[in-house]
């Protein structure tokens, strides 16, 4: 059994998506970070970087629970467990940690920065939305190439489609049009036709919100309180 700690986010909808694709048992527990819970001591005790997703398994490689936090490392532990998705040929493999790092150290970080600069900053900082959506646009054009050679990211569907396809989502809610990146709207759609996908994407769905950020939970995302020494 896997406890899974998370909130309805593209970080947590890759290890929701991934579980789902594995077919492992595990619950799912919310951690409203626009109401601060992501600061609680027990929560810090398995994600000491305040940041969800993290997980807790009970059958750990010794038989004893093991804690793992930051998505990426999730996600790895979690194919080395069950062997599926991160390929074993040595070339294959390191095709898939590539892509995988990829989406770690530039969709998620810059895609992240759109968001916020276009949607949560307390005023508009013109050099700000036009540097990030404009490197945005970058980074879909770079996995638009790469998929016109291969169907998924790293060849075979595997970690980093799961990883990249919650963020590039986000993309279009941010102001990408897909259709700019023919091969990459092919990529999306045939990853959002998964059955598992669809499942991971319902994880907590009780807790998803269109309405705008409070700004109670503006400071907890982004205010002082993010700051504070634990």
């Amino acid at each position: 059994m896997i406890d899974l700690y998370t909130w309805v986010t593209p970080n947590g909808y890759k290890v929701h998506i991934l579980l789902e694709e594995l077919g492992l048992d595990y619950t799912a527990h919310a951690v409203n970070i626009q109401q601060g819970e992501q600061f609680e001591p027990d929560f810090l005790r398995i994600s000491p970087n305040n940041r969800i997703p993290a997980i807790v398994d009970h059958d750990g490689p010794d038989g004893q629970p093991l804690s793992v936090f930051e998505s990426g490392a999730i996600m790895l532990y979690l194919a080395e467990k069950t062997g599926c998705f991160l390929p074993a040929e040595p070339r294959a493999r390191v095709a898939m940690q590539e892509w995988l790092m990829f989406q770690m150290g530039n969709v998620g970080p810059m895609f992240g920065q759109v968001g916020h600069f276009t949607q949560y900053a307390p005023r508009r900082i013109d050099y700000a939305v036009d540097r990030y959506t404009r490197e945005m646009g970058r980074l879909l054009g770079v996995m638009d190439r790469r998929l016109g050679e291969t169907d998924y990211l790293a060849g075979d569907y595997g970690l980093a489609d799961m990883a990249t396809f919650p963020w590039v989502r986000s993309a279009r809610r941010f102001g990408a049009d897909l259709c700019d990146y023919p091969n990459l709207n092919r990529w999306y759609q045939a990853i959002r036709a998964r059955p598992a996908v669809d499942r991971g994407l319902a994880v907590l769905a009780e807790y998803k919100n269109a309405t705008p950020l409070s700004d109670q939970a503006k400071e907890q995302l982004f205010g002082d309180t993010q700051y504070q020494r634990r």
